[in-house]
């Protein structure tokens, strides 16, 4: 499979999750500001959750550019994350309905965490393929902002037994050290 191919699946897949999400959300029963209360924890949800989206879609675009060929371990370990980020729509309105409650806050942080380590996992077997003095090998390195982003699901998940809040503020601080695009991979990448 060409990697055009897989990144248009991926595309439409991606694509699919964010429509879901922006369905759940519901309009205010009045036309008030007080209307707005109700609404407002879904809608930090979906913020936050479009953002994470938005986010596996640019890093993904951008490896899958670095990328050598695509094999069929790859193909699967795209699914994989496909697989996790499809869940992304459930567990946002899940979370935004009850913001309140340590459950809905933790399952979260548990799909997040499986999809960062799915992406590992995407990123492992395509450098597999490429060698370990690929493009995309070197672009990569250490994994220092993945590394990081994991740790904090970590401890988000039970701290939402804590408190959710906590687990709130460490899935937005993973959200802040994303949202500026991964320029690894493109600085090291022949300018068109």
């Amino acid at each position: 499979m060409s990697k055009g191919r897989l990144e248009a699946f991926t595309d439409g897949v991606l694509a699919i999750v964010i429509t879901i999400m922006v369905l759940e959300l519901r309009v205010p029963a009045g036309d008030g500001v007080d209307a707005l209360r109700p609404v407002l924890p879904v809608f930090l949800a979906y913020i936050l959750s479009f953002a994470f989206v938005g986010i596996y879609w640019t890093n993904h675009h951008h490896m899958l550019h670095a990328a050598g060929h695509i094999t069929g371990k790859a193909l699967w370990a795209n699914l994989l994350l496909l697989f996790w980020l499809s869940l992304t729509p459930v567990v946002t309105a899940w979370m935004g309905e009850h913001h309140r409650s340590a459950l809905p806050t933790a399952v979260y942080g548990g799909v997040l965490l499986l999809a960062a380590i799915s992406y590992r996992i995407l990123y492992g077997t395509l450098v597999s393929a490429a060698g370990p003095d690929s493009v995309l090998a070197k672009a990569m390195g250490g994994g220092r902002k993945e590394l990081i982003s994991e740790l904090i699901y970590v401890a988000a998940i039970p701290l939402a037994f804590v408190n959710p809040w906590i687990s709130d503020a460490g899935y937005v601080a993973v959200a802040l050290l994303w949202i500026v695009p991964d320029r690894r991979i493109e600085s090291r990448l022949p300018r068109a």
